[in-house]
């Protein structure tokens, strides 16, 4: 079964279980979505769903994606995202909101990484740095050697060091749903998700459940 949401990470709290020990939540607003589209291997050659998420006024879209949400009468939405299914009970037109998980799933959210921008190797890949004594002088957090000057003469492509750190598509893995709030479409998951708050995430089943 299709299970997705399109979401907005509201940030970290703690919640109590019934011992007295404090767990780690994420709170994300998710949806109400609406299915804009839902593309069968008989047509496009795959199984997904495309999901639409977040009112907008008209003026904010395009007339191509206009179009392309009348033709189920659905609202003007500002993210359009795809998830693929393997099963596909919805059809297009309908709106799907936190019901679809229950307490105890595990799911995988994934979202754009907090961007830090240029940082050194140090803070980017925990290099360890240069020695601390013994004459050093401005090598405590260089990358040290890169390469050898006979053979290859040169830095292999994708050589970890410095350069632009963050802003990268990430995905936390099977975190366990702890709240389910159909009333204020809040969903919680245990531990982090990928970055700040009011960033745009997505919501799936767990690939490893």
């Amino acid at each position: 079964m299709f299970k997705g949401l399109i979401g907005k990470k509201i940030g970290m709290t703690q919640i109590f279980d019934e011992n007295g020990a404090a767990h780690p939540v994420t709170l994300i607003e998710a949806g109400p979505c609406f299915v804009t589209q839902v593309r069968t291997v008989q047509k496009e050659g795959y199984s997904a769903v495309q999901l639409g998420y977040e009112e907008v006024k008209p003026r904010r879209l395009a007339s191509g994606e206009l179009g392309h949400l009348r033709r189920n009468s659905l609202p003007p939405l500002k993210y359009l995202r795809e998830f693929r299914a393997k099963e596909v009970q919805v059809a297009e037109g309908d709106k799907v909101d936190v019901n679809l998980f229950a307490v105890g799933e595990k799911v995988d959210v994934s979202g754009i990484s907090k961007g830090k921008g240029f940082a050194g190797g140090v803070k980017r890949y925990h290099f360890r740095g240069g020695p601390k004594s013994h004459g050093q002088s401005d090598r405590m957090r260089a990358p040290g050697s890169r390469s050898s000057t006979t053979t290859p003469g040169r830095v292999f492509k994708g050589a970890r060091g410095a350069g632009h750190m963050g802003n990268d598509a990430v995905t936390a893995q099977n975190l366990k749903v702890v709240l389910v709030d159909a009333e204020r479409n809040v969903i919680g998951v245990n531990g982090s998700v990928p970055g700040a708050r009011g960033g745009l995430v997505l919501i799936k089943e767990s690939r490893k459940g």
